[in-house]
């Protein structure tokens, strides 16, 4: 597979373990999902709010390489986060919903890059002002695996509150080849 087979790939990925935590946590309530259980971010909302949040600042960084600005114009009425551990919404709900519309955005803004897009260097800024460049491609590697890192942290929250939260492997989206 391509290189931006296994972006869409991973897009995809993305995507469908976001529905299925949100749809996990979701009936656990406000109050326990705003429980400091000692994560890296407090709370599953803590946590939920962090990957948005780095989605977001990542994603706008991304909306300034050429070719990509159009198709993430839609992030322009977004504001950029002043911290990583910033709560951009009021309840759950509203972070579900913004969840939602951010991975449907990533899905089709991913299936529109080009191998030429990927080997662009992204000149940009970190969280303290210390610059960054790096090849585009890579960028979207690491965009993906933090996702998935704190996804991980996710699970293990909603484990220890009982909830059983099922098949989490990247395998199962991997197409099967006959």
């Amino acid at each position: 597979m391509s290189e931006t087979g296994n972006l869409a790939l991973m897009a995809d990925y993305n995507r469908w373990m976001n529905e299925q935590l949100y749809a996990l946590a979701a009936p656990l309530g406000e109050a326990a999902l705003r429980e400091d259980r000692g994560a890296f971010f407090g709370s599953l909302f803590g946590t939920f709010s962090h990957i948005l949040v780095a989605d977001i600042i990542w994603l706008k960084r991304f909306a300034g390489l050429p070719g990509c600005g159009a198709r993430l114009a839609r992030l322009v009425d977004l504001p950029w986060p002043k911290a990583l551990d910033e709560m951009p919404c009021a309840d759950f709900a509203a972070l579900r919903k913004q969840r939602d519309w951010l991975d449907a955005l990533i899905v089709d803004w991913v299936a529109t890059l080009t191998a030429t897009d990927l080997d662009t260097v992204l000149d940009y800024k970190n969280m303290k002002g210390v610059p960054g460049h790096r090849r585009f491609g890579s960028l979207l590697l690491h965009f993906f695996n933090h996702q998935t890192h704190h996804r991980g942290q996710i699970t293990t929250l909603l484990s220890q509150a009982g909830v059983e939260v099922g098949v989490t492997d990247l395998l199962v989206r991997i197409p099967d080849q006959e």
